[in-house]
């Protein structure tokens, strides 16, 4: 029996199998190898122009050429880079990929950039996340309670006590400072001192004795104390035992001090400047109870030297007062003047000397009747010396001679004889002005007294004494009141 395909083979000249569809052909291919597709436009490829044609032929040729001749040489060389360089392939496809289809390109760049945004999203995400942050904070918190709850609770106590203990001192030390300002002020008002003393309250706690109305003892220093005519460089007490008056919180009216101990200081070097200005006077220490003045003053036109000895006595039990001895006025090289009763010129030992030697002054000093009584010759013996140079000599020459016209006084001469003065070396207007200089005048140059200010009460001064630096008296007292404590009992 036939088959159905050749009984039609007759009829149309060929059998179904010879006759081939090519769409059916590459439908089959494509079914039986799904990877392999074979274009459809090869098979319906358009008409192309001749110039299309000539273009293609010119490419193609040298293509067939190669083909059709294969150097074995270059092909060998090919494989041997082609395996040392198997890594830098992928790197130069995306290359020829780009310049010869460059369309791609942009959508391989925002792949990378998707892919990157995640990992960017995933970095920052700790930084985004409140809840998260929140919650490590939570964490941080109940860590650091947890350290502090493993603090053993004495250490937490005696941090606790410290602290209070350091609030309270740093407490009662500003209110010890407060009252100690307050204290410098009213004292200053009440003695009317031209600065502020210093105050300084003693004991600890100080706020436990101001509620008790009893202060353990305050030190109170005064610099530069009026007093008179002269300047206490420095007044310092310590007063014991005190009691505040007043309603506290309010304001202490007044203090009463049971014991008060200190001393008091009167510095050369404020005396200088006091009272040695007009004359240029300086006071030094020459024993315990005595002070030495020296100094210079102007007298008709010269320079006259002046010293003088200041005893120190106490005036009553709240002063210190001087008494002056000792004083002189110096000519250099010539004389001293001597105030007083009686008053004294007498010559230097250089102007005796001189006058030893020189006749024409001995004759001078032997014409005056009472100034040869005094150096001892005899009025039978002055007229011949006044004669003769031999016998003039005699005198002169006697031993003690020159110590007799050392303790000679020359003050009658200035009023009686000038002319004679003149003749010995003696300036006679000099000597005029120094005679008319009293006594008393010069002593108040030098003379100085101090008491306490009266503003004060109940304070004595005890053992006087010269010091180095100046005199010095201790200061003792009791039943101090300042304020309203001192006006109840007046």
């Amino acid at each position: 029996m036939r088959s159905p395909t050749r009984m039609f083979s007759p009829l149309f000249g060929h059998s179904p199998h010879s006759a081939r569809d090519p769409e059916r052909e590459v439908d089959q291919k494509s079914e039986q190898d799904p990877e392999r597709e074979v274009p459809r436009e090869q098979e319906q490829e358009p008409e192309r122009t001749p110039e299309q044609e000539s273009e293609s032929e010119r490419h193609s040729e040298p293509e067939q050429e190669s083909k059709q001749d294969p150097d074995p040489a270059a092909e060998r060389e090919s494989d041997r880079q082609s395996e040392q360089e198997p890594e830098q392939e992928p790197e130069q496809e995306p290359e020829q990929e780009s310049e010869e289809d460059p369309g791609p390109a942009p959508e391989r760049e925002s792949d990378r950039q998707s892919e990157q945004e995640p990992e960017r999203q995933s970095e920052q995400e700790p930084e985004q996340n409140p809840e998260r942050q929140s919650e490590q904070e939570r964490a941080g918190r109940r860590d650091g309670r947890g350290r502090l709850g493993r603090v053993p609770l004495t250490t937490k106590l005696v941090a606790g006590l410290l602290a209070g203990a350091t609030l309270l001192v740093v407490a009662d030390r500003c209110a010890a400072m407060y009252a100690e300002k307050r204290a410098e002020q009213t004292l200053r008002d009440k003695l009317g001192l031209e600065a502020a003393p210093d105050v300084h309250i003693h004991g600890f706690p100080f706020l436990t004795q101001l509620l008790g109305k009893r202060l353990d003892g305050v030190d109170v220093t005064v610099p530069d104390a009026p007093a008179g005519r002269v300047t206490l460089a420095e007044v310092r007490a310590e007063a014991t035992d005190i009691r505040l008056d007043g309603d506290l919180p309010l304001p202490v009216d007044g203090a009463r001090a049971a014991r008060v101990n200190g001393h008091v200081l009167l510095a050369f070097d404020d005396l200088d400047r006091e009272l040695g200005a007009p004359a240029q006077v300086r006071f030094r220490a020459l024993d315990r109870q005595s002070v030495r003045a020296d100094g210079e003053l102007p007298v008709a036109g010269r320079v006259v030297r002046i010293h003088a000895v200041a005893h120190i006595r106490r005036d009553g039990d709240r002063g210190v007062t001087t008494s002056v001895s000792g004083m002189r006025l110096d000519v250099p090289g010539i004389a001293t003047y001597r105030p007083g009763r009686p008053a004294r010129l007498r010559l230097h030992p250089q102007a005796a000397e001189k006058i030893s030697h020189d006749k024409s002054k001995a004759r001078a000093l032997l014409a005056v009747p009472s100034v040869a009584r005094q150096l001892g010759v005899a009025p039978e013996d002055t007229g011949p010396a006044m004669r003769d140079d031999e016998r003039l000599s005699r005198i002169t020459e006697r031993p003690g001679f020159k110590e007799k016209l050392m303790r000679a006084n020359l003050v009658d001469l200035v009023a009686d004889r000038p002319e004679a003065l003149e003749r010995v070396g003696v300036d006679p207007v000099l000597a005029r002005a120094l005679v008319r200089l009293r006594a008393q005048d010069l002593s108040e140059r030098v003379a100085f007294s101090f008491q306490l200010p009266k503003q004060v009460k109940g304070l004595r001064l005890r053992n006087i004494t010269v010091e180095r630096d100046g005199i010095r008296a201790d200061l003792t007292g009791s039943g101090l009141a300042v304020g309203t404590a001192r006006r109840a009992d007046s």
